[in-house]
């Protein structure tokens, strides 16, 4: 049984006892609170008033090793888990917040260091950052000293103070370098074909093209300064466009390349193809053209042989077999 699955029998279960779904308060700070704490900092909507409150959440984490370790939700939730708890118990529908939409439900509070990017490690234990792209691991907790001023009877001016700029800028250059740190020791196969990719198969097969976004990050998928090198090229990224893992422009032909590294799923499939046809049109690009990557030709095999789903037209790049460049054609 899923998590949603799980929350909807939770409700279920504590409706036809009588007893409350979500409590009125969790670690003594209740939904009052947060909503007069996140209206000083102006981040009080809906969304961002719920998801704080489930980061409350003391119970057992919802993370099968993590509670083996006796950790609570607070420490670690996923988006998947944030949104169950926001969308099935505390707000009594049968769906969790849209995935896709945390661009606007969590990052108007990581962007200010409310919430802290974590994850699940090895030893079972959070640690600081998102260092693996798309993991299941990569989650979510309030800062500290986010929590104290939800605690303390003085919480009206440490609100205050917490958003002055020079308080802003060392707590968020703080969060960054333990991000930075945690990143450094872990390369995962994803990561690292997608890199390849980019150094490897870019500069072989794609004369020309010069790179203009890499998706090998997690949380806020666009940072600014890819902001800028996207607008720089005519391009606008958007959260309802299919994120590529590397996109590359021609600046002579105005022709997009777009290559997507696949270690578990993620190929380019006519669904993708689509998506990006209408992406490259609507930014006034003269094409696009496509490319799936694989580590191994075993790798290649156990996809195919299921989902046979490599779009007609596009190439296929295995780096094991890196000096030819596949056409697939049906």
């Amino acid at each position: 049984m899923g998590i949603e699955d799980n929350a909807i029998a939770r409700r279920a279960s504590a409706l036809e006892l009588g007893e409350q779904v979500v409590p009125d308060s969790y670690q003594g700070v209740t939904k009052q609170r947060v909503t007069e704490v996140l209206r000083i900092i102006d981040r009080n909507t809906d969304n961002t008033i719920d998801v704080v409150y489930s980061l409350l959440c003391d119970e057992q984490s919802w993370y099968t090793r993590a509670a083996r370790e006796e950790l609570r939700f607070c420490d670690g939730a996923s988006v998947a888990h944030i949104g169950t708890h926001v969308g099935i118990l505390q707000r009594g529908n049968n769906i969790k917040l849209d995935r896709e939409g945390r661009d606007y439900w969590l990052k108007p509070l990581w962007e200010i260091g409310a919430v802290e990017k974590v994850y699940l490690d090895s030893s079972s234990n959070f640690s600081s950052g998102h260092p693996v792209a798309k993991s299941s691991n990569s989650a979510y907790r309030l800062a500290n000293d986010f929590i104290s001023i939800l605690l303390a009877p003085e919480w009206r001016t440490l609100a205050n103070t917490w958003m002055e700029a020079d308080v802003q800028r060392e707590r968020l250059g703080l969060q960054a370098a333990q991000a930075q740190e945690i990143a450094a020791t872990i390369d995962t196969p994803h990561s690292r074909l997608i890199r390849l990719s980019r150094d490897v198969y870019a500069p072989r097969f794609l004369s020309g093209y010069e790179v203009v976004y890499v998706d090998d990050g997690d949380g806020d998928r666009i940072t600014d300064a890819e902001r800028v090198t996207l607008a720089a090229a005519g391009l606008e990224l958007t959260i309802d466009d299919a994120m590529p893992d590397v996109l590359l422009l021609n600046p002579v032909t105005n022709h997009l390349w777009v290559i997507e590294a696949v270690t578990s799923d993620g190929e380019v499939d006519i669904n993708k193809k689509q998506s990006l046809e209408a992406f490259a049109a609507r930014n006034g690009k003269s094409g696009v053209s496509f490319t799936t990557t694989y580590l191994t030709w075993k790798k290649v095999a156990e996809r195919q042989s299921i989902v046979k789903n490599l779009v007609d037209g596009s190439y296929l790049w295995i780096l094991e077999d890196p000096s030819r460049n596949l056409l697939i054609q049906q």
